[in-house]
């Protein structure tokens, strides 16, 4: 049998900031909860907690529907950096 990894446990930052609200529009702070091909990241690797990794996912597409943030970013067009395009 193989040992059980252990890893740090990750704590929910919105959380600890006692955050109630998300705003869409403040693009700043999702591109901590995307990929660098702009897809969602999963609660085990940001560390969200449920409820706020709903709201994220929630911002995230209201954000995708208003033209903040692209739904997707083909394997040819990936850059090193790609939220120097959001700023």
């Amino acid at each position: 049998m193989s040992e059980k990894r252990k890893y740090k446990k990750r704590y929910c930052k919105y959380c600890e900031a006692k955050v109630d609200f998300i705003d869409y529009k403040d693009v700043a702070n999702l591109r901590f909860s995307l990929s660098e091909r702009y897809k969602i990241m999963p609660r085990r690797l940001t560390g969200n907690c449920k409820r706020h990794q709903d709201m994220i996912s929630t911002v995230i597409k209201r954000a995708r529907a208003a033209a903040l943030v692209p739904y997707t970013v083909t394997r040819k067009a990936v850059v090193t950096n790609p939220f120097e395009n959001l700023k």
